[in-house]
């Protein structure tokens, strides 16, 4: 494992060892059945998209929860046992395991009246943010196109 390649890890696993460790072996199964001797940073990366962890840190769940708080409730707020109705988890895993980096991150925040996504998250997205285009009308009429995963548009 080369130092970047272990950095590259490090930037994704959320400052958690669990986490870390599980990419860590993940990563090194990628590159021993790639035939790889080293994870450099580029098979440290090629590996972490395969398993869908973006250069934020964010998997597959996050994504799914910040989407359906984005497209479904137009940034919100929304309740969590909506969100836990909507993602079919548990009340408890969104709110010990899916929140907790989502709001050290910046992306959501929680308030009285549910979980509302962040001016952060729609920046950092192909989302638009419809508290900022309600003071201009004719912004709000426009419709953004769908993006699939890798930012195309589908």
């Amino acid at each position: 494992m080369s130092p970047d390649g272990a950095n590259e890890i490090a930037k994704r696993a959320r400052g958690t060892p669990r986490i870390a460790g599980r990419l860590l072996r993940r990563v090194r199964d990628f590159a021993l059945v790639g035939g790889q001797q080293t994870v450099d940073r580029a098979a440290a990366d090629h590996a972490l998209r395969e398993l869908e962890v973006d250069a934020a840190g964010l998997d597959a769940m996050d994504r799914r929860y910040l989407t359906m708080i984005a497209e479904n409730y137009g940034g919100g707020p929304v309740g969590i046992e909506t969100i836990a109705a909507g993602l079919s988890e548990p009340r408890d895993a969104i709110e010990e395991i899916i929140e907790p980096f989502l709001i050290q991150k910046g992306f959501i925040q929680r308030t009285p009246r549910g979980r509302l996504l962040t001016s952060h998250a729609f920046r950092t997205s192909a989302w638009r943010n419809p508290r900022a285009t309600r003071r201009n009308s004719a912004c709000s009429m426009v419709k953004m196109p769908r993006m699939d995963r890798s930012g195309r548009r589908s």
